[in-house]
């Protein structure tokens, strides 16, 4: 039987496993420079590494300054996000990264664990039921449609129904969306994805209508995605959550492991 596994451990996997290559799954180009891994995605270009090789002061203002040039000059993305974490070294990254003219969006905590532990029966309130969204079903379009417009009635943001019938439709069926409904009325959804060549997959999306929270609805959404990743053989179960979100995760059994900061890059206008 395997340990439990400690917020040590977690964080141990995580830098392991979820950073660098798993991080540029799908990217339409990859270049690596020192301990970068530099992608291309359709919304932008993101840049990961598992740690910064000991770099500071100048050297690091050097590769910073560098990965700024590779995306203005080479690429032609409207952005790049430089996605940090809490207990990343060197302790002054941020202000380097700022002072390079980055900026940063606002912190998320990173929580994890074990998905066997968070399969487990959550109590719907009396009317409201939770499915997954299956691309196969005939509502298949009508179900993802409106989870998306409920998620941007959420979030005031997020993947618009296209990218998320795109993303549900891929060949290899490790991206799924549960959706929960009264009603008839979609007022919870969230994603689950398998990171391939990993124990993990992600909790993404996850958001509940205003007059629906605070009744376990999201736990129960929780709760579905972990027991189909178990059957599929995921260990862990990772999300970069907001503060409204995390104490719902820490009560379904996710812990939290360090905190995460994109620093975004964004071309100016006159530049093309």
């Amino acid at each position: 039987m395997t340990a439990a596994a400690t917020p040590h451990t977690l964080l141990e996997a995580y830098d392991a496993q979820l950073r660098r290559e798993a991080e540029l799954t799908g990217a339409s180009d990859v270049t690596v420079d020192g301990p970068l891994v530099r992608g291309i995605f359709d919304r932008g270009g993101f840049v990961s590494y598992r740690d910064l090789d000991g770099l500071t002061g100048s050297a690091l203002d050097e590769l910073i300054e560098r990965t700024i040039a590779y995306f203005r000059d080479e690429t032609a993305v409207p952005e790049f996000e430089w996605k940090t974490r809490g207990h990343d070294a060197p302790a002054d990254l941020a202000e380097h990264l700022m002072a390079a003219g980055l900026t940063p969006d606002p912190e998320e905590t990173v929580m994890m664990g074990e998905a066997a532990a968070l399969a487990v029966p959550v109590a719907l309130p009396e009317g409201v039921t939770v499915r997954r969204i299956d691309r196969h079903s005939t509502t298949f379009l009508d179900d993802a449609r409106r989870s998306a417009a409920m998620q941007i009635r959420v979030f005031g943001g997020g993947p618009s129904s296209a990218s998320l019938i795109k993303l549900l439709s891929g060949p290899d069926d490790l991206t799924q969306a549960w959706i929960a409904e009264a009603d008839g009325e979609a007022i919870c959804a969230g994603r689950l994805e398998i990171v391939p060549g990993t124990e993990f997959a992600g909790l993404w999306g996850g958001g509940t209508l205003e007059p629906w929270r605070g009744r376990g609805i999201y736990r129960a959404l929780v709760s579905a995605r972990a027991g189909w990743a178990v059957e599929r053989g995921v260990r862990y179960l990772q999300s970069d959550c907001t503060p409204m979100s995390r104490p719902i995760l820490e009560r379904s059994g996710l812990s939290r492991v360090t905190t995460t900061t994109p620093f975004m890059w964004r071309r100016s206008p006159q530049a093309g």
